[in-house]
């Protein structure tokens, strides 16, 4: 019971997590896979009312079999090349979700008119694309998106359910779908929320996966991997969109002399202050990623001016904040040198711009340490 109850809180918490530059990223990969696999879909559902038909079922049924198929097939191509688009909303997950769980509900509402009520509640085939779209939002990695789309299909069976029981007149029976009963709708409601729930669990371990592979243990700051997979397609992007963006090379000044002072707890603290007090300043959209050590790299969606501007705040604002080692302990001041690159004045990729921000970190411990450098010569 306890461990049910953990999983519970642990999904709660993720909840209120806002999804970081990586998961949306593998999101929005997501996001394309499930236009293309709806597109491959919609081609293979043209085939089933021709197959309803030969295999003896009525025109009505194949009819708004088709009509059904075809509406989902102009939907999957128009959504597709939104989905290519260069810019994708925010919304498109939520709305693409909460869109396939609707269709569902509109073909079987179609059913009903076309064929017989019964059809509507007792139509197998497609009440489990319900299922399909609700397993569809575990490659979109977004917790909000799976359980909108659980509860929206939840809500939606139910109320056809009972759309259907108030208005037909005799009993819900048919010879090509069976008798409509109650008990049989409400487990289908139940193996609905239960789909919700195995898909949101699988969604949350897929996040803590990624997560954990893409975050340094100790500071609990983006590593190496981000820093390789993410930063290149954001230079990319901005150089498409014709944007400036700075890379700044950050290094503690004289970190090691705190490690052989006060010993490397004591530093692995300090290292966390350090971080935490930087952290506190920078936005979402300016991610801070660890490469070694004591060794970071900032991006700032900014032109170089800015950027300095923006990384000689932090420097003061890291000097400022001094780092309490024990209660009985002196303070220490811990500052920072930085290198600063920007895209395209400096360099076009991640490598060249890595570099560019060395040369300038070097010439900042060169020239006395606690200071930013974001021109050759300064």
């Amino acid at each position: 019971m306890s461990t049910l109850r953990e999983t519970l809180d642990d999904l709660a918490a993720a909840l209120r997590e806002p999804p970081d530059d990586l998961l949306l990223e593998i999101g929005a990969g997501g996001e394309l896979l499930v236009a293309r696999l709806r597109v491959l879909a919609s081609v293979l559902l043209l085939l089933l009312p021709g197959l309803n038909l030969l295999g003896g079922g009525s025109w009505p049924d194949t009819l708004a079999g088709l009509v059904g198929a075809a509406g989902v097939l102009l939907f999957s191509l128009a959504w597709l090349k939104l989905v290519l688009g260069k810019r994708r909303p925010g919304w498109l997950p939520m709305a693409s979700s909460c869109f396939d769980v609707t269709l569902v509900t509109a073909v079987l509402a179609l059913l009903g008119v076309l064929s017989t009520p019964v059809a509507t509640l007792n139509s197998t085939v497609v009440w489990s694309c319900y299922l399909l779209a609700i397993f569809a939002t575990a490659l979109r990695q977004d917790l909000r998106v799976t359980l909108a789309a659980g509860a929206l299909a939840v809500l939606q069976s139910a109320l056809l359910w009972l759309a259907v029981a108030q208005l037909a007149v005799g009993p819900l029976v048919s010879a090509e779908y069976g008798t409509a009963t109650s008990a049989t709708q409400l487990q289908r409601l139940v193996l609905l929320v239960v789909v919700t729930l195995v898909t949101a669990v699988i969604v949350f371990r897929a996040r803590r996966l990624t997560q954990w592979s893409s975050t340094d243990g100790l500071t609990g700051l983006h590593n190496r991997s981000y820093l390789n997979v993410q930063v290149p397609a954001k230079v990319e992007q901005a150089r498409r969109d014709g944007q400036t963006l700075s890379l700044a090379l950050v290094d503690l000044d004289h970190f090691r002399h705190i490690n052989a002072e006060l010993g490397h707890l004591a530093g692995d603290r300090a290292l966390r202050h350090a971080v935490a007090v930087l952290r506190r300043e920078l936005g979402r959209e300016e991610p801070m990623i660890r490469v070694g050590g004591e060794e970071f790299v900032l991006v700032l969606p900014l032109p170089i001016g800015a950027a300095w501007e923006r990384m000689e705040a932090l420097r003061r604002r890291l000097e400022e904040a001094h780092f309490v080692p024990e209660p009985d302990v002196e303070p220490r001041r811990l500052t920072l040198s930085a290198g600063l690159a920007s895209c395209p004045q400096d360099a076009n990729d991640l490598s060249g711009l890595m570099k560019r921000a060395d040369l300038r970190l070097r010439a900042a411990k060169a020239g006395g340490r606690n200071r930013v450098v974001a021109r050759d010569g300064e």
